[in-house]
């Protein structure tokens, strides 16, 4: 059964992530938490775009970032859909590529190895407990 998603995101205009980064990374978050499940319809990208006082493209470059990623399915009378088993060896790819960049980062910060382990395990916890 398909149901509309009430989507309460916060958009922090004054970030220096992108608005459409912004939206994608909360439509993820969502679903991680299960708040947002497979077969849930999104807004429409008008009325996201309403919703949010942002720009139509800003939330059409986020879905479509999305799509490419496989978290979205864009369907035809329906819209916009969760899609939560997508294409996993696509899905690892992605992970290792944005993982390798952010150990870097890390590394660069004296981030021990000790200290990621640790946030990873607690983040990837809290993701149970929802």
């Amino acid at each position: 059964m398909k149901r509309k998603c009430e989507c309460c995101f916060r958009i922090e205009q004054d970030s220096e992530t992108p608005i459409y980064q912004q939206l994608r990374d909360h439509i993820v978050s969502g679903i991680a938490y299960g708040k947002l499940c497979e077969g849930d319809c999104l807004p429409s990208v008008r009325q996201l775009a309403d919703q949010l006082g942002v720009n139509m493209h800003t939330v059409n470059k986020a879905y479509a970032l999305l799509a490419e990623e496989g978290f979205v399915s864009v369907e035809r009378c329906k819209g916009v859909v969760i899609v939560v088993d997508g294409d996993r060896e696509k899905a690892v790819g992605i992970l290792k590529d944005k993982l390798q960049v952010t150990l870097a980062e890390a590394v660069c910060r004296n981030i021990s190895k000790e200290e990621v382990c640790l946030l990873v395990e607690e983040y990837y916890n809290s993701l149970g407990e929802s």
